[in-house]
């Protein structure tokens, strides 16, 4: 599989995202802005820098990092984001911040892991109604209890 990523301009500076270690599923993707501190409880959209093109039937999940969830409780609200095979425009990776104390992020820090994963589309026919099963319709937790 090959994603054809972009740098926008002004950016040439930044490296294209990448794996922080052979086996890792998700892909670093940095700040592209300047220097900005991200108050408790609040919520901002993150410029990369980038564009991608993603072939057809894939998707880029856009993912919280643990370290920075661990550390300074930012995490991502729409996690995972999800970026269209269609779609050509700036990635920018939404944060929000659940710590207690403003977080400061710096051009080029990593805010987010990207992990590329195919999906299905399957023809949606609507029922008058759907098959039994032993779960039924139990929710929330409910396989857990007793």
């Amino acid at each position: 599989m090959r994603v054809r990523i972009r740098r926008l301009p002004g950016n040439d500076d930044l490296p294209l995202p990448g794996r922080a270690s052979p086996g890792a599923a998700g892909y670093d993707v940095r700040s592209a802005e300047a220097t900005f501190h991200l108050p408790a409880g609040q919520i901002r959209a993150v410029s990369t820098g980038l564009a991608m093109e993603l072939p057809p039937g894939v998707e880029c999940q856009v993912r919280p990092r643990s370290g920075l969830a661990l550390r300074n409780g930012l995490t991502l609200p729409n996690s995972p984001g999800t970026i269209d095979p269609d779609y050509r425009g700036e990635l920018k990776v939404i944060l929000m911040n659940l710590g207690s104390e403003p977080v400061t992020i710096a051009r080029g820090d990593r805010i987010a892991q990207l992990v590329f994963a195919r999906f299905e589309r399957p023809e949606l026919v609507e029922v008058q109604e759907v098959s039994e099963s032993r779960r039924g319709t139990g929710g929330f937790g409910s396989t857990g209890v007793g």
